[in-house]
């Protein structure tokens, strides 16, 4: 089925669908994983994006229900150069496009992939639209200019959990408010692991499976709890999770980490280091094209080590307006020089940009998660 993208500036892509009917719309991004498309698909820091891939085949060993990152497809659409029809993998349960079809997903393919990204790389990230029914140039490229900016979006309140829950064994289990009181009787293992309130701003699964692994209960909260309900569990540590869009406009996390800082120690990956940086008076922009991909090389100012990361994020913490506040630069992008992580032992908080918990990608940060834990061991 013939489909056509718009990109807000006027470049044009004629497409097809390969998912039936629709239309889509968002800013555009590319991420240039190999594998893995499964993980992004259901990453919520994608809400709102509509995700190329520039690696040229995808679908060939279809989906299955283990490898997602969350409770659904969080991408607005989905844009491949060639799309496999006949996936062959023993884990397979679906095939791709059956997939997106059933979450009313649009998977367009028989673009120029590349020239896209290439495209991006040199004007920017951007809004676009895509549609199997409006194929008029002019016309969706002024559609695409009427979608709002991301800029000033606060898109965590479309991803976060309405309730709490337990991470238990892998798998979610919730907790109902009007059955359970957030305070210090909430944790089960408290002499065997570390309690973690881990707060939801788009958190993806491996993450809270890493903290599980790590020897942590984790008690996963609404992005808008309180401070009040946060010390009233009394946990040993706080993690900030990843997210998508703007940092700014989530003022009452950044606010809630603000008072937060010095009570327990802190951890923060992707946008939970963008909240850190802003607590901490800091300031944040958005990337020309963000960085998203398993193959990101970071440099830990530390040890010298460079580490392979997997990487989803537009936005970033100005590295110069934590180094006026004497915070220890950790890791840096060798692409770029932007902010990758900063540690500050005055109050027992260190955070990076990239994802440590990987999937898909590389595990040189892993360890990350025993920093955490063993942050806690030292306080408790």
């Amino acid at each position: 089925m013939k489909a056509l993208l718009a990109l807000e500036d006027g470049r044009t892509f004629p497409c097809r669908s390969f998912t039936g009917p629709g239309e889509a719309w968002g800013e555009v991004v590319f991420n240039t994983s190999m594998t893995g498309y499964q993980e992004i698909l259901t990453d919520p820091s994608y809400r709102g994006q509509m995700v190329t891939m520039t690696y040229p085949l995808v679908g060939n060993y279809g989906v299955n229900p283990d490898d997602v990152e969350s409770d659904g497809i969080q991408v607005s659409a989905f844009i491949l150069k060639e799309y496999q029809p006949f996936p062959n993998n023993f884990r397979a349960t679906a095939s791709l496009a059956d997939y997106l079809k059933d979450q009313k997903i649009l998977g367009i393919e028989g673009l120029d992939t590349r020239a896209l990204a290439r495209h991006i790389r040199t004007a920017g990230a951007m809004r676009a639209f895509i549609s199997t029914q409006d194929l008029v140039p002019r016309s969706l490229a002024e559609r695409a200019n009427a979608i709002p900016s991301m800029l000033g979006q606060d898109l965590v309140k479309g991803v976060t959990t309405s309730i709490p829950y337990y991470w238990v064994n892998g798998k979610p289990v919730a907790c109902h408010q009007d059955r359970i009181v957030l305070d210090n009787t909430i944790w089960k293992c408290r002499e065997k692991k570390y309690s973690v309130v881990a707060f939801d701003f788009g958190i993806k699964y491996n993450i809270l499976r890493c903290l599980e692994q790590a020897g942590c209960e984790v008690m996963v909260v609404p992005a808008s709890t309180t401070v009040e309900t946060v010390k009233a569990m009394e946990p040993d540590g706080i993690f900030l999770s990843n997210g998508p869009g703007d940092p700014e406009p989530v003022t009452y996390a950044v606010t809630t980490i603000r008072e937060l800082l010095g009570y327990r120690p802190i951890f923060g990956i992707c946008l939970g280091i963008q909240l850190l940086g802003l607590a901490l008076g800091g300031k944040t922009f958005k990337l020309k094209f963000g960085h998203r991909g398993a193959n990101q090389p970071v440099k830990n100012l530390r040890s010298g080590r460079v580490e392979i990361t997997s990487q989803n994020h537009g936005f970033a913490v100005d590295i110069d307006s934590l180094k006026r506040n004497a915070i220890e630069i950790t890791h840096i992008n060798l692409n770029d020089n932007t902010l990758e992580g900063f540690k500050y032992q005055a109050y027992s908080v260190f955070a990076v940009q990239y994802h440590p918990e990987a999937s898909p990608g590389p595990h040189d940060a892993s360890y990350l998660f025993g920093q955490f834990a063993e942050s806690m061991k030292r306080r408790g």
